[in-house]
């Protein structure tokens, strides 16, 4: 998108940055004050050497680390006291989170970030902090889907004990069918995308999670590994129903591009 943005047809560009701003008014209309981004490491900010479960930002933040034309690194404003709550409130229920008490992003949360809570904030005209959440959902060992549904239950519990006066929204961020690195790449499978948007839609959580590692690297890619930050963020407002807002097949974006509103009521 930021490094060939006219490569698509017109019209079906114009869909996709539309959605986005679809996303940023929607969420300006929710006057939340903080958003929960849940994205993933692309072997940038991790690497071999460490690749942790699940990683909350606790402190200073900013990003991305993959600059991209018109998607510069900038310091983003952590909620970083209900960071902290969140990450205490997981040691005292069995979830013992990795923390960055320093962060830079990459391009899974700054991308929603940037056209989303950022735009939103300009739309309202004031700031709205947002905190990264990082699971193992680009690259093995990968976060189990039953832990990512475990992990949003956990979210769930902690932001409504959280003791200040917050309206949190979540994003769960990432692509459908997308293959990353492969000699597929620049494939896109509608067919499977629509099968992950109608579970979205219908918030059949479980049937997302039954979809097994294999058939998803199959029909949808290595990067459609991403439906495990879909699973979270699903569990992690307990929503009631999805809204599709738009739904592009963007080969020469490579990749399958879903926008879904979840509403708790």
């Amino acid at each position: 998108m930021f490094v060939a943005p006219d490569a698509p047809p017109a019209e079906q560009a114009k869909a996709v940055w539309d959605a986005y701003e679809t996303c940023a008014k929607r969420l300006a209309e929710l006057d939340a004050s903080t958003v929960i981004i849940i994205g993933n490491d692309h072997y940038m900010l991790f690497g071999t050497t460490c690749l942790p479960q699940y990683c909350i930002a606790t402190g200073h933040t900013e990003g991305p680390l993959d600059q991209l034309p018109g998607l510069k690194k900038e310091e983003i404003p952590n909620n970083e006291s209900l960071a902290r709550y969140i990450s205490n409130e997981g040691k005292a229920s069995g979830f013992d989170w990795a923390e960055a008490r320093s962060f830079t992003t990459d391009h899974s949360f700054s991308i929603p970030y940037q056209l989303i809570v950022k735009r939103a904030s300009e739309i309202k005209g004031t700031t709205i902090k947002a905190i990264p959440v990082y699971i193992a959902s680009a690259v093995d060992p990968f976060i189990t889907k039953e832990r990512c549904i475990e992990l949003g239950r956990h979210l769930n519990s902690a932001i409504t004990q959280f003791p200040d006066a917050e309206k949190v929204a979540v994003i769960g961020s990432g692509g459908i069918s997308h293959w990353v690195g492969t000699k597929e790449s620049g494939r896109v499978n509608e067919a499977f995308d629509r099968q992950v948007i109608e579970h979205c839609c219908s918030m059949q959580v479980d049937a997302l999670a039954a979809l097994t590692d294999d058939m998803v690297l199959e029909n949808g890619g290595n990067g459609a590994m991403e439906i495990r930050n879909f699973i979270c963020a699903m569990t992690a407002i307990d929503a009631k129903r999805g809204h599709l807002i738009e739904y592009q097949p963007v080969p020469q974006w490579v990749t399958g591009l879903g926008f879904i509103e979840l509403c708790v009521e």
